[in-house]
């Protein structure tokens, strides 16, 4: 089309025109192959595959093991075989963990390419045809109906009772009516009804319409390029963990510089030099770290798991734990995605509802709170399972039925019947259908006549203010009425704009006797009332909420529904207060480079969006993450996929949402339940607050080794530690005490804190100055046994370093026991409570006794074993850091509870 003006806003007569077709005659073959030729196949790009090459180079990008391979380079060149080979098996340990844990890595956009594999009836030449989906150019004639697939974006040209599922696309709860007549060029895509999108489903009606749009021209296709250029994030903690990599390359690099100066000016030998850079080098870089790392979130995937919440990237595990800001959707995450009838108003009274869930069979005195006796109430459900074109089934073999069928609305006013025990079927067989007055948008009310033995009972349901002008009497009781005056119409109709301001859809119900069933079925009409339904808030949600506000954790509602809708829903589920909540409107929001600070501050504080495109969902996130908040967010429709690529994290749901959503998403929630989302945030607090916890550990020890072979090679003193002793202490006995630290159950208090700082590094200045003082102690107590055992005990050189070597191990192990929460006390607390801890310390001791006295191991590793006193010597020094450390923690403690 060449006009500027959109499609949606011009008569179909001139959309024809534009595209020079004619309804009845479609396209010519040769002017479909040109048309094909210019604008291509219907069919959307292919998702960017991430090969597995890719994404087992993915697991070597860590600045830490980019320093192993360095190391491992050196090994190698100088022939320092055994060195070498054990730091490349340490390389391929984590890359095969890290490849086999993200095996199952995004697929984003693969599922709608299911769409074109359809076919579709089309008019060519002057009669119908199938062909396939992806064969269609704009211009193109098609012909739907219930049930199909929308293969395009089409111009209705005739529409009959149509009704389309949008939900996917716009996160529209209900189905759309759909008419020919044009609307206004600004409308929202919500709102443009003389429009048909590609991959939204006709409920009922028929329809013939032109191919306005095919491919990626389309708005779907517009999600999918928006999905392709939404850069995913990298989570807070790869961010922190590269971080903390480079400074330890720097810190690394600095160390042996200048210890590499000192040693050659002092004239130690070139390759001696060599061989204490290499062992700087693995000392300081904590080679189990990628390990645990990988470990600690993999059984965090594991625990998520048995909680309904399935990961696809490692590192998402954790970013949960560090959310300020959950952007929710509203239909299927918030809601159940289903219409429930929640009031239904009569003449005798206002009726709150609560039916229950499909297939419960709740009672009818629960179901209308006590009030099911009133006749009049019940004519009302009556007449709406009648004027009723949906359909309820038992897919189980049970007594009552479990499946729906049909449009929300229709199977709400079912289910509200069944739970009256006014069924479809039973109430057929006392009164047969004779006519059916198909929902028509011009009149906007739908109507059946049913045989009595009294005449032609006529059933209507519409909209409140259709229905009322052509109602003549009111009910005041299930046989009788009075007249309805212009007073009583206002009335009525303030009523129902009052139930739509709380975000109800609202019908009129009304009914009449006739005796042929020829009769106009809009006149001289009976009302009995008006129903308000609403697609009800899940289940624990506002609990879930509550957790999460407790936790300092705020969630917003970003949704495609009605202002008013999504205020009812905000208001049922504890996102705001009172009914004149601010909701901000889709078309308030404009790029995040245009707006000013103070629609910035408003967007801020703002809890709920509604009528919002996909593009403004990734304005939003944008938005908050400029601000410096970890963003979660949920959805399910394909509309969401672009927002859920761009957060820091994004949730999708399993039951109800689309492939494209799922295969997009870092975490799946297989339950679709929001309060499975705190379970999540909670899990990743704990993983973050572990894995700090093992960093602590390794490098406290590390650095103790830096400073030990730095001190020594300063003062030209034997090494207290080999370079293959270094490696296995690292990469053997940390590694467990480290994993253990890693899966550890965590405090009960951990979501009673604030989230962390999205700038927050993995150690912060107070945990590098305890790591400096801790790295201090130990190396001393390494230092002193070298010394101790070289001058006091006169043991040989090998010996004397076997005893070093093995006071740094069993520092390290009894070193876990101070790494307990302040305020916990020496026998209680997450650290002896974890049987991890127990035993990996009992493996590590016997992984030491080998490495003491194992034949072939004991060679490689250069130790000797050791007599009584030198034993006694290495348990002595290595208890030291131990029991200063539980000194401090017990004055810490005490000056907590004072």
């Amino acid at each position: 089309m060449t006009t500027s003006t959109p499609a949606h806003a011009q008569p179909f007569e001139d959309v024809l025109r534009a595209l020079n077709v004619q309804a009845k005659e479609g396209l010519g073959q040769n002017e479909v192959r040109a048309r094909r030729e210019q604008h291509g196949h219907n069919r959307l790009r292919k998702a960017k595959r991430r090969s597995a090459p890719a994404i087992l180079l993915d697991q070597f990008k860590s600045v830490v093991l980019i320093i192993l391979a360095v190391a491992a380079a050196l090994a190698f060149a100088f022939q320092e075989w055994p060195e070498g080979i054990a730091i490349v098996a340490v390389l391929m340990v984590n890359g095969v963990i890290g490849f086999l844990s993200e095996w199952r890595a995004v697929r984003s956009l693969e599922a709608l390419q299911k769409i074109s594999k359809r076919r579709v009836r089309v008019r060519r030449a002057g009669r119908e045809q199938r062909v396939s989906v992806e064969a269609l150019v704009p211009g193109d004639i098609v012909i739907l109906e219930g049930g199909d697939l929308v293969p395009a974006d089409l111009r209705l040209i005739e529409a009959n009772n149509l009704s389309v599922d949008e939900a996917a696309l716009t996160g529209e709860s209900v189905s759309v009516s759909k008419r020919v007549e044009p609307v206004e060029a600004d409308r929202a895509l919500a709102e443009r009804t003389s429009m048909l999108f590609k991959g939204t489903t006709v409920m009922e009606g028929s329809a013939e319409a032109v191919v306005v749009a095919t491919g990626m021209a389309t708005e779907l296709g517009r999600i999918a390029e928006l999905t392709e250029e939404a850069e995913p994030e990298l989570t807070p903690l790869e961010r922190r963990l590269n971080r903390l990599g480079w400074r330890l390359a720097w810190v690394t690099l600095g160390v042996a510089i200048v210890v590499a100066v000192v040693g050659l000016l002092a004239g130690q030998p070139t390759l001696l030099m060599i061989e204490t850079a290499i062992a700087l080098g693995l000392a300081a870089i904590p080679e189990g770290l990628p390990i645990v790392a990988t470990i600690a979130l993999a059984r965090g995937m594991w625990l998520m798991a048995r909680r309904q919440a399935l990961v696809n990237r490692l590192a998402a595990v954790e970013t949960l734990g560090a959310t300020r800001v959950i952007f929710t959707d509203k239909t299927g995450t918030l809601t159940e995605n289903r219409m429930t009838l929640r009031r239904v108003l009569t003449p005798a009274g206002d009726h709150q509802l609560d039916v229950g869930q499909i297939g419960e069979g709740a009672r009818p005195d629960h179901a209308a709170g006590g009030q099911a006796d009133d006749p009049l109430l019940k004519r009302v459900l009556e007449v709406g399972v009648l004027c009723n074109n949906a359909s309820l089934s038992d897919a189980n073999g049970d007594a009552r039925p479990d499946v729906e069928h049909g449009d929300p609305t229709e199977t709400a006013l079912l289910w509200a019947g069944d739970a009256f025990e006014l069924r479809r079927d039973e109430l057929l067989e006392r009164k047969p259908e004779t006519r059916e007055v198909a929902f028509d948008p011009d009149v906007m009310m739908m109507a059946t006549f049913h045989q009595t033995d009294d005449g032609q009972e006529v059933a209507v349901k519409g909209a409140p203010q259709a229905v009322l002008e052509v109602c003549e009497v009111i009910a005041t009781t299930d046989d009788r009425s009075e007249p309805m005056s212009e007073q009583g119409q206002r009335y009525w109709l303030e009523r129902a704009e009052a139930l739509a301001g709380e975000g109800l859809r609202v019908l009129a119900v009304a009914d009449k006797l006739v005796q042929k069933t020829d009769e106009e079925p809009y006149q001289a009409l009976r009302l009995l009332g008006l129903v308000g339904l609403l697609d009800p808030p899940r289940k624990a949600v506002r609990e879930s909420v509550e957790a999460c506000r407790s936790a300092g954790v705020r969630v917003v509602m970003v949704t495609g529904d009605q202002p008013e809708t999504a205020r009812a829903i905000g208001r049922e589920v504890g996102l705001v207060d009172g009914d004149h909540a601010e909701v901000m409107h889709g078309r308030d929001l404009v790029e995040p480079d245009l707006l000013s600070v103070e629609q910035r501050e408003r967007i801020l504080k703002t809890a709920i969006f509604a009528r919002v495109s996909p593009e403004q969902k990734l304005h939003l996130v944008r938005v908050f993450q400029d601000n410096g908040d970890t963003i979660a967010m949920t959805g399910d429709g394909v509309n969401d996929a672009p927002a859920l690529k761009k957060a820091d994290i994004g949730v999708a749901m399993g039951k109800r949402g689309t492939d494209a959503a799922r295969q997009v998403a870092d975490m799946v929630l297989r339950d679709d339940a929001f309060s499975s989302i705190v379970a999540a945030i909670q899990q990743g607090r704990i993983i973050f607050g572990n894995i700090r916890k093992s960093v602590m550990f390794m490098l406290c020890t590390n650095v103790a080794e830096v400073f030990a072979v730095a001190l020594a090679s300063l003062v030209n003193a034997p090494l207290p530690l080999r370079p293959l002793q270094i490696l296995y202490l690292n990469v053997v006995t940390d590694v467990f005490p480290a994993l253990a630290l890693g899966v550890g159950k965590g405090s009960s208090h951990v979501m009673r804190r604030k989230p962390r700082d999205a700038r927050e590094p993995v150690l912060t200045r107070s945990h590098w100055l305890a790591i400096g003082g801790w790295g201090l102690a130990i190396a001393a107590c390494v230092l002193g046994a070298l010394a101790t055992g070289l001058l006091w005990l006169r043991m040989e050189e090998p010996a004397a370093i076997t005893g070093s070597f093995l006071t740094l191990a069993f520092a390290k192990l009894w070193f876990v026991f101070n790494l307990r929460d302040r305020g916990s006390t020496l026998l209680d607390n997450d650290v002896v409570r974890n049987p991890w801890v127990w035993g990996s310390i009992g493996l590590c001791v016997a992984l030491l006794l080998a490495a003491t006295y194992l034949p072939g191991l004991s060679d490689v590793l250069k130790t000797r074993p050791l007599a009584s006193p030198g034993w006694v010597l290495v348990l002595a020094l290595s208890a030291l850091p131990m029991l200063l450390g539980q000194t401090i923690r017990a004055i810490q403690g005490r000056r907590i509870r004072d």
